[in-house]
């Protein structure tokens, strides 16, 4: 069968471009240009039968309707620039770190910082930890040190305990001749001129009380002062009638021989003490000028005993003797005698070989007593003498005594073991 003559001339035109319902074919439209190849679809121009009303070009397409033109779409080939489509900016490309460095820098951000700074504390806490080993066996060796070379007598009665802490404290003169006597040569023996109540109550002001060394009582009935009384009938007589005066329990007692106390002074690079006269009194070997010096041991003793060159006898000498042991306890506890070892083995030497205490006392009690005496002497502290009646009483036989007002001692030092007693002075003279 021959084929007709439109069929020899478009022998490879696939059936699907064949026009539906027209008796004659069309050419398949021709192939786009290069430039009009790569352009996207969107801006292809439409294959359209032209028409003597409208003309078609690449770049614009005027259409006529209702005798005005439409606004021209821009098209691919505008004269007139289209505005560039917003874009954002390109960010700069990450240089790549090496892998190490990646590797390292997340576990110093967390876990080593973390173990870092663990290991730091418990370096910290090892090192406190070994401190606080060595400070304690420091503490033990010198308590055990301390404890050993104290010297203990049996002082103490057997009266219940009161709320307060309260030690009897004895300066004791030895009238025998010898450096650190008594000013009275005639008298042999020894006497304690020096009797002081230190009260350390739970809560409230500490307090430091002299007892007149001129105190009249009794033993067995007979008249005697109270200095003479450890002579005649032992420290635990003496212990018993303060606390018969005072109404409470005395706890702990210290002694301190006088020869002891220049030593003591002297090993601590002396102590600042105030007197406004000028004294050269030769009973006691105390010259003084107006106003605060740095006083050696031998200076610090005749102060502590001074009395005949006294206007107020033997009240200013209590007050002088207050003053001496409240300098001491200040400056013991000083950083350049208590943190310097070879000071503090000089102190506590010195201080040991001039004390004796209770058969109860220990290291411990004697630092509580040593911060009781800088409490009570400081400005919060309660100082004093005991009250009396009369100071210059004759019962006969004994010369001038001072006789105590039992009702208002009694009521004081219910006060003081209490802690109710507002600071400040107390007592006679």
């Amino acid at each position: 069968m021959q084929p007709g003559p439109d069929e020899s001339r478009h022998p490879q035109e696939p059936p699907s471009f064949m026009p539906y319902g027209h008796g004659r074919s069309h050419r398949r439209q021709a192939a786009p240009s290069a430039a009009e190849s790569q352009m996207p679809p969107s801006f292809s121009p439409s294959s359209r039968t032209s028409s003597p009303k409208s003309t078609s070009t690449i770049g614009t397409r005027a259409t006529q309707t209702g005798g005005s033109a439409s606004p021209a779409r821009r098209t691919a080939g505008s004269s007139r620039k289209t505005p560039a489509r917003p874009t954002s900016t390109p960010k700069p490309a990450r240089q790549a770190s090496p892998a190490v460095s990646l590797h390292k820098q997340a576990p110093i951000s967390s876990a080593t910082v973390a173990r870092k700074r663990h290991r730091g504390l418990r370096i910290t806490a090892a090192t406190l930890v070994i401190l606080m080993l060595l400070l304690m066996a420091l503490a033990g060796s010198c308590w055990f040190w301390i404890n050993g070379k104290l010297n203990h007598s049996e002082m103490l009665t057997n009266m219940p305990g009161s709320q307060a802490s309260t030690w009897l404290i004895l300066g004791s003169d030895q009238r025998d001749g010898t450096p650190g006597a008594g000013e009275d040569g005639e008298i042999t023996g020894f006497r304690t001129d020096t009797i002081l109540i230190l009260t350390k109550p739970r809560h409230g002001a500490a307090s430091l009380i002299s007892v007149p060394r001129d105190s009249l009582v009794k033993q067995d009935g007979e008249a005697m002062k109270i200095n003479a009384l450890a002579y005649t009938s032992g420290y635990k007589s003496l212990t018993a009638h303060i606390e018969e005066i005072t109404g409470n329990k005395i706890d702990h007692v210290a002694i301190i021989k006088f020869g002891g106390l220049r030593g003591l002074v002297d090993a601590m690079g002396g102590v600042e003490l105030c007197y406004d006269d000028n004294v050269d009194d030769p009973n006691s070997g105390m010259v003084w000028t107006p106003g605060c010096h740095l006083a050696d041991g031998g200076a610090a003793l005749a102060f502590s005993r001074m009395r005949y060159s006294d206007p107020k006898g033997d009240f200013g000498r209590a007050e002088r003797q207050r003053q001496v042991i409240g300098a001491i306890s200040k400056k013991v506890m000083k950083p350049s005698v208590a943190l310097n070892p070879s000071s503090a083995n000089k102190v506590i030497d010195a201080g040991l070989d001039a004390i004796v205490v209770d058969e109860k006392s220990n290291a411990w009690t004697l630092f509580r007593m040593v911060m009781a005496f800088r409490d009570a002497t400081g400005e919060g502290g309660i100082s004093g003498s005991l009250y009396w009646t009369d100071p210059d009483y004759y019962p006969g036989g004994i010369g001038s005594t001072v006789l105590l007002d039992d009702a208002r001692n009694t009521s004081l030092f219910q006060e003081l073991e209490q802690g109710s007693h507002a600071p400040g002075q107390v007592g006679g003279m």
